[in-house]
């Protein structure tokens, strides 16, 4: 009698972590992997700055961000930008909650130098300056049952290579986003 009902014991733990598993994957695989988002703040700042983002899986993602300034009324040293970005989130659902983002940009700036190299006060108006730089943000993601994303994020960078011919050494990302995922 011992026998059978160890058998038949062994045989239902078996298929009742099998189907666990295979529910986790069922789930994950119906989320919808593709966003993209405006960034309301700087819209508001006369910049035009969008995201397309791609999940992984539940815990990673990779996406992309371009800004262009349509404005020099409030951000007259930035003329574009381009950002590839990676992000890890820590949250329970899929790919949204608090995350870590490490990112790299491209990006032209004004060629401004208002100091030189002793410190003292001058003006050299330069040409625009190309650079890449390298940073890491932070911020948080929800999403509504219809797919509405909300993100807020911060994060800074540092240029890499023509920091010494403007004023510009550091990249600052900011956001408050919205967008949908499909």
């Amino acid at each position: 009698m011992r026998k059978p009902f160890l058998f038949l014991v062994m045989l239902f733990t078996f298929f009742t972590v099998k189907s666990q598993n295979q529910n986790d994957t069922i789930r994950y695989s119906n989320e919808k992997k593709n966003e993209v988002k405006l960034n309301l703040l700087f819209t508001s700042l006369g910049l035009f700055e969008t995201t397309y983002e791609r999940s992984l899986n539940k815990k990673s993602s990779i996406g992309i961000t371009g800004l262009y300034v349509f404005s020099k009324k409030n951000d007259e040293d930035t003329n574009f930008l381009i950002s590839p970005f990676y992000r890890r989130y820590f949250g329970e659902r899929y790919a949204s909650g608090f995350f870590i983002e490490g990112f790299g940009t491209f990006g032209s700036t004004d060629g401004k130098q208002l100091t030189d190299i002793n410190g003292n006060i001058t003006l050299n108006e330069g040409s625009d300056v190309l650079d890449l730089s390298l940073g890491l943000s932070i911020g948080g993601k929800w999403i509504t049952k219809s797919g509405i994303v909300f993100e807020v994020l911060v994060g800074m960078g540092a240029n890499l290579f023509n920091s010494d011919k403007t004023d510009h050494d550091v990249i600052n990302r900011r956001a408050i986003s919205i967008g949908y995922r499909f």
